[in-house]
């Protein structure tokens, strides 16, 4: 028998999809801003993004060839940073709600294939509130049932 989340921790899960579904749409966000800077690097346009240089507040370069802040860089150290938060926030989530393993690694994947985690964060959000809903509902008809028994009063 599968282990179910204890209502205890319903408002921590509660805490725990918020983080998560800030974390999956900056993660996304983050994953296709990085697909687009790999697009213009490695195909023959071979440009990178730089900041502040010579040619203007923001400018397409040819690569190798920046001399201020190179943003193409600073999209992949980001993406990188927040996929660990978002990996993070995965297992939070996947933790408290007790799910199998595979569950865990499907999440995880959000952070790496483009629109998944879109995807995901609808699903994961719906099927954790449904989830929830569910079982306070199921609490409130079992402690509503229990002792509520018409009492007649005499005069």
């Amino acid at each position: 028998m599968a282990l179910a989340p204890k209502p205890k921790d319903f408002p921590r899960i509660r805490a725990a999809l918020k983080f998560y579904q800030v974390a999956s749409v900056i993660t996304g966000v983050m994953l296709l801003l990085l697909c687009i800077e790999m697009v213009l690097k490695y195909t023959p346009l071979a440009v990178e993004l730089e900041l502040g240089g010579p040619r203007g507040f923001l400018a397409f370069v040819p690569e190798g060839t920046v001399v201020a802040v190179n943003l193409s860089t600073g999209i992949l150290i980001a993406h990188g940073w927040f996929y660990v938060v978002y990996l993070f926030s995965d297992f939070r989530l996947w933790s408290l709600m007790r799910w199998p393993f595979w569950k865990f690694v499907l999440i995880a994947l959000g952070g790496v294939i483009p629109f998944l985690s879109f995807f995901l964060e609808a699903r994961i959000a719906r099927e954790v509130k449904g989830y929830l809903a569910s079982r306070e509902a199921e609490a409130q008809a079992a402690s509503g049932t229990a002792g509520s028994e018409p009492v007649e009063a005499s005069h």
